[in-house]
Order: C-alpha cells, then structure tokens, then sequence
C-alpha cells in the first residue's frame, strides 16, 4: 500500500508514518490479547474455582455493565487530560498496567481463597481488571484522531488491526487446542490456564510499549480537534451529543450487534461444540482457523485499498453482505452433509466447500469489524465539524458504553441457553454426545446470531452518511475554520515531521 502524497490545497491535514500507524495499532492488540484471556474465564470459574456455570455467567454480564457504565467517565477524564506524557499515553501504561496484575491474580490466586470469600473475591479483581481495559482500549479509538486526519490514510490502521488481531485470535486458539489442552491431559488445568496468562502478560506488555513509541510525536495539543480553541466539554454534553450525531448512532447499531454474534463465537463452548462434538475434532478448530488466516488478510487488504478510494462505509456494506451469504452457504452445506466428513487428513469435496465458505466468511467478517475502529474517528471528525468540540474520549466511550451493554449479552445467552438444555453445572466437553437439543443450540450460535448481527449492521448503514465524499468535505470544512483561528493567532499548525 503506498502512502497517499501531500495535498497543497488543505494544509491542516496531517498524517503520520506507516511504521507509526502499524505501532499504534498494537494498542488494540494489547487489549485483545486480554480479551482472548478473560473469554477463558468461565472454564476457569466453573472448572477451577469451583463457581457454578449459572452463577458465573450471570455475574460475567452484570460486570460487563458495570464496564459500560465505566466507560463515559473514563472517556470524560481522557477528554480533560492533556500532561507533559500527553492525553493518552499515560492511560495507555495505566491500563496495561492494571490489566496484567489483575488477570495474574485472577487466574493464579482465586482457587486459593477460602470458599465463602470467592466469589466476592473473583467479581472484586473482575471489576478492576475492566477499570484497566477501558482505560487502555478508550485510547485505541480516541487516539485515532490524532494518529491521521486524513480520509485516505486512517483505513490503514485497520491492516495492521487486522493482521495483529487475526494473528492473536487464531494463533491463540492454536496455541489453546493443539498444545496447552493436549499437553495437560485435554483439561483446562490450573497449570493450563498459569502459562497461558503468563505468555499473554509478557506480549501485551510488549505491544503496549511500541504502541506508545508509536503515538509519541502526535499526542501533543496541537493535533487535538481546533487545539487552543476547542470547546470544553461537560459531563453533561454526552446526552446532546449521542441525540444529535446519526452517524454515531447507527455506527454503534451495526457494530454493537455484530460484537454480540462475535462475542457468542468466541466464547469457549461454543467451538467445543461446533468443533469438537458436531465435526468431531476439536484440534481442527485451531488447524482450520490457521488455514483462513491467508484469507482474511488479502480480503482486508484488497478491502482497505479500495476503502481508501472509495470510503469505509461502501466497503463496510460489501463486506457484510458477503459474510452473510458465505455463512448461508455454510450452514445450507452442513444441513446436506455429514459434518464428521469434515477432515484435513482425507480430503474431500465436503472439506474443500467447508473451507472455502467459512474461510471466506470469516474474511469478510473480519474485514468489516476491522473497519469499525477508524470509522468511530470519523464521527469525531463529525461531532468537531458540526460542534467545534474535540471530544475523541467521549466519542469512544458512548459507543463503547452501549457496545458492551449489548454484547454483554454474550455469556448469560449462552449460559442460560445451554442450562436450558441441561448443562446446568459444566459446559460441553469435548467428546460429548451430539443430541438434537444441543446439534440446534450449536447451530443457532455458530450461525444464528452471526447472521442477524449483520442483518442489523445493514439495515443500519442505510442511514450512515460519512461515504467517502462526505468525509472529504468534513475535512475541508474543518480545515477552513482553523484557516479562519490560525489568521488570527489563536491556534498553531503542527510542525511537519
């Protein structure tokens, strides 16, 4: 992907290195690597700490609330901060922070707390353990603002994202299935579930530190929205700004529901169930998975250069409207075959249908989620443009706060429906047998809820003005007020680097 030239005719829009975007994209993969950790922690739990499957998942969605309720206030308090380390850096190393000493304790110390103190004990570093996340995730989505202002450059960033967190959700599986299960007996072990978080901490310690190298020249006052002159902003404004800004309201929409579906994929029964029961080999989640990453990386890429000419929104709409349809294809194959012919080991037509419409699928999937982190800063562009207020934490936070209210849904939903089956004290295992009851249940959450997501995401990009074009003029208009403020010395323009 080469690198957009400079315009003459606005000289207000900036951009940074390719090398920059690609650090600060692992800002996103730090708190994915967590994301993928804490998806574990039912199995730990349940499986471990002794916690019933009901009780956990009840409290799992309480506390994922409580995370979007934590959002707008710590959007706030990133929106009012600007140190000597800048706006978002400071959080960044605070987040990362948190995060690693909490999920340390989580996993490694719960089981030995005494039993009538457990649970107490486990929603207590659950709760702080989402303090840090937000903290560190807010800044991934504000912070894009200041990383590019530029309709053509800011789609880059979901490259990296894409390659970044392809390689964590995928590798992590692999990493899961086909060596720590098999190397502790097939059972999510105490010793399982100690050097898998080990291995998560020390990276995502890692990818925060070149995340913030790769913010450092650009989080500075001069690239936050009209700089000196911006608006301040009240706790009370964020009302006014969710009423008035469409975008943002039907950004979230599609979004929200498409982390819902993806958040009941990730959870851990269900690929022990699609996988591991229906198909027969649980190893092959992780192999198949592995398999598509070629996929999903060319079709994000291919889809980001032409988002580049043509906007994120057209390519948000094509790539959802072919996730959808190769998972129609998929489950429409499952219904006409058997699943246990599904193997790497002799292939066949089954196998190469199975491949081609979930690896594709999953690809287009992966695509449009991907182009949801820039999009967020182009309803901050548009909330600057019709306001003059410079509120990235606040922009992130509304649609995170209602994004997690959402796809907190995800562990009661499967949770409850699989007690409704009868796992009432343990999720599946491996080696289960495949009832009709469980066979609907697996199939209404591998392919049920991924297709109203999108269903829901396309009806909401109806009404999703910022194409391409619009976003073009935003900028442009934006770059006429700062003409206007830097005339009369009220703002100072960026040092080019």
């Amino acid at each position: 992907m080469s690198e957009p030239s400079a315009t003459t005719e606005n000289q207000f829009i900036h951009r940074s290195k390719i090398w920059q975007v690609g650090f600060f994209s692992l800002n996103n993969a730090a708190t994915n690597l967590y994301f993928f950790l804490i998806g574990l922690v039912s199995y730990y739990a349940t499986g471990i700490a002794g916690l019933a499957v009901v009780v956990v998942s009840t409290i799992l969605t309480a506390l994922r609330i409580f995370d979007g309720i934590t959002d707008p206030i710590i959007g706030f308090i990133i929106d009012r901060t600007n140190t000597r380390f800048g706006k978002f850096r400071p959080f960044m190393v605070l987040g990362n922070s948190i995060l690693a000493v909490s999920t340390i304790i989580m996993f490694m110390v719960t089981h030995h707390v005494p039993e009538g103190l457990r649970l107490m004990f486990f929603i207590g570093m659950y709760a702080i353990h989402i303090i840090g996340y937000t903290f560190q995730a807010v800044c991934t989505r504000a912070a894009q603002t200041v990383l590019t202002n530029d309709p053509k450059q800011r789609p880059l960033f979901s490259a990296f994202d894409a390659t970044f967190t392809t390689l964590i959700f995928v590798g992590g599986q692999v990493v899961l299935a086909s060596y720590l299960v098999p190397k502790y007996g097939g059972q999510f072990s105490e010793a399982l579930f100690t050097e898998l978080v080990t291995y998560g901490v020390t990276i995502g310690a890692i990818f925060t530190i070149l995340a913030v190298i790769g913010i450092w020249k650009k989080d500075r006052l001069e690239y936050f929205g009209f700089a000196e002159k911006s608006v301040k902003t009240k706790f009370s404004d964020y009302w006014p700004v969710i009423k008035r800004n469409r975008p943002l309201q039907m950004l979230v929409i599609a979004a929200s529901t498409d982390k819902l579906a993806n958040s009941v994929l990730r959870q851990p029964a269900v690929p022990v169930m699609f996988f591991g029961i229906l198909i027969g080999n649980y190893a092959l989640s992780g192999t198949i998975q592995m398999i598509t990453i070629l996929p999903t990386l060319l079709i994000t890429y291919i889809g980001i250069g032409i988002a580049r000419k043509a906007g994120m929104k057209r390519i948000f709409v094509y790539g959802t409207w072919a996730a959808l349809l190769c998972f129609a294809g998929v489950l429409g194959l499952l219904m006409i075959i058997d699943p246990a012919t599904i193997s790497l080991i002799n292939m066949g037509l089954n196998t190469f249908l199975f491949l081609a419409l979930y690896g594709l699928g999953m690809g287009f999937a992966g695509l449009t989620g991907n182009m949801v982190i820039p999009m967020i800063a182009d309803t901050s562009d548009y909330e600057t443009h019709i306001t003059g207020r410079y509120v990235p934490g606040m922009i992130s936070t509304i649609f995170s706060f209602v994004d997690k209210l959402i796809s907190s849904l995800a562990t009661t939903i499967v949770g409850f429906l699989l007690a409704s089956i009868g796992f009432r004290e343990v999720f599946p295992q491996v080696g289960d047998e495949m009832t009709s009851s469980l066979l609907i249940m697996t199939l209404v959450f591998q392919f049920g809820f991924p297709m109203f997501g999108w269903v829901a995401s396309l009806l909401a990009m109806k009404f999703y003005e910022l194409n391409g074009k619009r976003m073009n003029e935003i900028q442009d208009e934006i770059a006429g007020v700062k003409k206007i403020l830097v005339a009369k010395n009220q703002i100072t323009i960026p040092e080019p680097e």
